[in-house]
């Protein structure tokens, strides 16, 4: 039950991803016509697209945690016999779970520290700057049990795009 949540939290990050780089893209285009053709360059659309940019990536970094298509050592423990190479790959996952609950932790004080102040072309708080890494910190501390629990029932997480 908890890997068919983690796979529909994965999905919809995926879901929200797509959504967010159509609307980063559109963003942009704005900005470029507006700039370009009309003399008039929105100040909106830079700090929007940067925003965006930020909630892509962390949700994307998420979801290439749970797919396991994150950069790790794991590739020296093909060497390893089984025994060693099974008790490494949760340690692994369980490094990459505690960096995802400390990266949530201080973006979380961090979104906190600057709830006060706003985003001038924006109008909305600098705290929005840091909720996606918080989010996703979770996110990551999530999908990592996830394989920390699939590797100690022998079994493997089915990648989200499946």
């Amino acid at each position: 039950m908890y890997s068919r949540m983690c796979a529909l939290i994965a999905r919809t990050c995926l879901q929200i991803g797509v959504a967010g780089m159509v609307l980063l893209v559109l963003a942009v285009l704005y900005q470029v016509i507006g700039r370009y053709i009309f003399n008039d360059t929105p100040t909106w659309a830079e700090s929007g697209a940067v925003l965006l940019v930020l909630y892509v990536t962390m949700l994307g970094m998420a979801v290439g945690v749970r797919d396991a298509g994150h950069i790790g050592l794991e590739s020296f423990l093909v060497l390893a016999p089984e025994w060693l190479r099974l008790k490494m790959e949760i340690l692994i996952h369980f490094l990459v779970l505690v960096f995802g609950l400390v990266m949530a932790w201080n973006c979380g004080v961090l979104a906190e520290s600057v709830m006060g102040y706003k985003i001038p072309t924006l109008g909305i708080s600098e705290a929005f700057k840091y909720v996606p890494p918080a989010i996703a910190g979770v996110l990551v501390s999530l999908f990592s049990l996830e394989h920390v629990i699939a590797l100690m029932r022998g079994t493997e997480v089915e990648p989200a795009w499946h």
